[in-house]
């Protein structure tokens, strides 16, 4: 009898696939979230990727909407429905953007979408695979944020150098020059002129070395980052204190100071930068508005934020004032110390240090009446920080 084996003729039985086998090719990706979405959006199947990255067990999500995944501003940019749309136009959705997981935390993912077709051309839902980029979002993020800090370093050297060799060299050179004069004829001057020139040594001085320590300040936040030590803080108090030690400064020129921030406010920052933030902003405040004007501090929860306004009623700024405040060159700091309304370094300070909190400062002005100086802080100590880096697009094949 002839053997079946030794039988070229005879065609081994093949294995076909079933269901249950793709099914488990799909839950061995742990790096992938996989799922499917019926034609309304409804999610019907999960993979055990999916609950690896996104925190939902199968059963948590089935039934749910395919907008459980997107955060809260895509979801008012209608981000979700733009990607079926690409879909349906040229047959897939590709991006890259931040997903909330259920425990609420942020992850970065590389997406893409794609329709599902029954084997009669059925249109019956759409594919979602999700690959978690996070760790190398965050790496794009720190080389990104890191050459950034060396163009404004670069940026800013000049100006810094200038007022090393001008905005203090000079005035020192006043002051020793006034001092000298005064040695040499102090016996012969009448106490009234010696007086006043007492007055500008002394006025001078004391501007020579606040300009000082706003330098020391400048290259703290730059150089020292070991000081930095961000806490959970009660904004409420932090504003009340130093509205209190500025009360005697606003209330000789008749200025109403006064905040409205909430008992429960608070805030993830360092302690002493936010000490120098809101003196800043405020005496800024306090020497740009005219005798009766009013100064007032509030705050408002945003997102997983706070948004600090210091509103005045002073003199205000053109655009092209505004435009520059943050960017200071020699001219514009030399004018300014000219007419006592400081160097402008404590606002490259305030900036730096919301920067370093993960804060950022910009400013609504009207000439003749008034300016608002608003802030960000985080309320919370943040998970990941989401940088203007997050348009760049990885490759699909990452």
């Amino acid at each position: 009898m002839e053997n079946k084996q030794d039988n070229p003729k005879v065609l081994k039985k093949r294995y076909i696939p079933t269901a249950a086998f793709y099914s488990q090719i799909i839950d061995s990706l742990q790096d992938y979230s996989i799922f499917t979405l019926d034609k309304d959006f409804i999610i019907n199947s999960w993979s055990s990727g999916s609950t690896k990255i996104f925190g939902y067990e199968t059963e948590e999500v089935i039934g749910e909407s395919f907008d459980l995944i997107f955060t809260e501003n895509d979801l008012e940019n209608g981000v979700p429905r733009r990607e079926i749309e690409t879909t349906l136009i040229e047959g897939r959705a590709t991006d890259n953007r931040w997903h909330i997981a259920k425990d609420k935390s942020l992850f970065y993912a590389y997406g893409l979408v794609f329709p599902l077709i029954g084997f009669d051309g059925e249109m019956l839902g759409y594919v979602k695979i999700l690959r978690d980029l996070t760790e190398r979002k965050q790496s794009e993020d720190a080389i990104k944020n890191y050459v950034k800090e060396l163009e404004e370093l670069n940026t800013h050297k000049e100006s810094v150098l200038a007022i090393l060799s001008h905005d203090l060299r000079s005035p020192l050179s006043a002051i020793i020059g006034t001092a000298k004069y005064l040695k040499d004829n102090f016996h012969k001057m009448k106490p009234d002129n010696v007086q006043e020139m007492l007055d500008l040594l002394y006025k001078s001085s004391v501007d020579e070395l606040e300009m000082l320590d706003y330098l020391v300040e400048w290259a703290r936040i730059k150089y020292a980052s070991d000081l930095f030590s961000p806490t959970k803080i009660n904004l409420n108090e932090f504003i009340e204190k130093i509205i209190k030690s500025l009360y005697e400064s606003a209330s000789v020129n008749a200025i109403n100071l006064h905040h409205e921030i909430e008992e429960n406010a608070s805030v993830f920052a360092d302690g002493k930068m936010l000490i120098s933030i809101i003196q800043n902003i405020v005496s800024n405040a306090i020497k740009h508005t005219e005798k009766g004007g009013t100064i007032t501090v509030t705050a408002k929860s945003m997102d997983d934020k706070i948004i600090v306004q210091v509103k005045d009623t002073g003199i205000g700024m053109s655009k092209e004032i505004v435009d520059r405040l943050f960017t200071p060159q020699m001219k514009t700091l030399s004018e300014a110390r000219k007419k006592n309304k400081g160097a402008g370094i404590g606002l490259l300070l305030v900036k730096g240090f919301l920067e370093k909190n993960g804060g950022e400062i910009w400013v609504e002005s009207i000439e003749g009446e008034g300016s608002s100086f608003y802030f960000t802080l985080p309320i919370d100590k943040p998970q990941y920080k989401i940088g203007s880096s997050d348009e760049i697009m990885f490759d699909e094949s990452a």
